[in-house]
């Protein structure tokens, strides 16, 4: 059965990812390289995206599929078409599919009109994949991902409460960061809920408060 913190976190409505609520932190460069791509303003067509989990890989190919109208690549669609190519977890390819991206890069650096956007969890060179794929997967661009620190987490949190006109404790924001799945679409959206129901209670917002919330103690 799954507990009173589970529901509570269950019900939460993260924002849809796109590039402009993506925190940055150490990835300004990529976003921005990213957001060009998006508008069709680099020469840039093949860009790959590595990092351990939590550093934002999916989020990033999401909010790129949101802004191009692209969905991610799958093994049967035509090599040779144009437009975007999202692709994520490329270490979980099997084999028809590298040999398929293989032939989809090919394509992307023939033609003006395509580009592709790759992501991993390590470099390409150190991927379980064909010699051919790795090489190509690092014809362009390669962009590690650094995960935020908890200093800047802290930080966007205060300054998404602050657009909301809530001021956020120390103590709350640390209290949020080692209870709550630390990816900041989520903790957002923890900030957006709290603040409703601190309203609803009509007390400031508190440690006591978030564990009340927590707890779905209604009372």
């Amino acid at each position: 059965m799954a507990t009173p913190r589970q529901l509570v976190l269950d019900l939460l409505q993260p924002a849809a990812p796109t590039l402009g609520n993506f925190v940055a932190g150490r990835n300004a460069e990529a976003l921005e390289m990213l957001g060009r791509l998006a508008t069709g303003s680099t020469g840039e067509r093949i860009v790959y995206l590595w990092g351990e989990r939590g550093c934002g890989r999916s989020h990033l190919l999401q909010a790129l599929a949101a802004a191009a109208g692209a969905g991610p690549w799958r093994a049967e669609d035509p090599p040779d078409g144009a437009g975007l190519t999202l692709v994520d977890d490329v270490e979980r390819l099997g084999e028809a599919a590298q040999i398929r991206l293989f032939s989809r890069l090919n394509a992307v650096r023939a033609r003006s009109d395509a580009a592709c956007v790759a992501a991993g969890a390590v470099p390409p060179a150190q991927l379980p994949l064909r010699e051919d794929l790795r090489t190509r997967l690092a014809w362009g661009l390669v962009y590690q991902l650094q995960p935020l620190a908890d200093a800047e987490k802290a930080e966007a949190l205060r300054a998404h409460a602050g657009a909301r006109g809530l001021t956020l404790g120390g103590e709350v924001i640390d209290y949020l960061l080692s209870h709550l799945p630390r990816d900041m679409r989520t903790l957002a959206a923890a900030v957006d809920a709290l603040d409703a129901f601190a309203l609803a209670h009509k007390r400031p917002l508190t440690v006591p408060l978030v564990r009340q919330w927590l707890a779905a103690d209604e009372t």
